[in-house]
């Protein structure tokens, strides 16, 4: 049986091509990562030097579950991205509804981002790494 940590290496190249263009694409994002839903790095893209990634990882994960849990008692469904403020920057974690390996993205970003862009492209990030099957059969017809 697999772990939900274990995907394979062809998948941890196609994330972390989708994470760099994430990275590329958004103006003040200065760090993202995908995350297994039990707190393994999986891949990053980064324009900062940030420490303690395997921490971040996990700390991610729980952090993305207790809210769930939280957003159930109270009766919301659907609990998909959570937006962190702080006074030098923002911290969005978002989950990803791979049919196989649930997970976690999280990216650190400018105080002063452009809050629609960032959401837009973080869901078609999210988007994009929940059915990458789907999106290499497009790429591979196209050439």
């Amino acid at each position: 049986m697999i772990n939900s940590r274990e995907v394979g290496q062809e998948f941890k190249v196609f994330s972390s091509q989708e994470l760099h263009e994430f990275l590329n694409e958004v103006s003040g994002v200065n760090f993202v990562m995908l995350c297994s839903s039990d707190g393994f790095e999986l891949s990053l893209a980064s324009k900062k030097n940030i420490e303690n990634t395997g921490k971040i990882a996990a700390v991610s994960s729980s952090i993305l579950a207790m809210v769930s849990a939280f957003i159930s008692e109270i009766q919301l469904f659907g609990c998909q991205t959570i937006t962190l403020d702080a006074e030098n920057g923002k911290v969005f974690l978002t989950a990803v509804d791979h049919p196989q390996h649930p997970m976690v993205i999280v990216a650190v970003t400018n105080k002063d981002i452009l809050m629609g862009q960032m959401l837009y492209y973080f869901k078609k990030l999210s988007d994009s790494l929940a059915k990458p099957q789907i999106k290499k059969v497009s790429e591979i017809s196209n050439s």
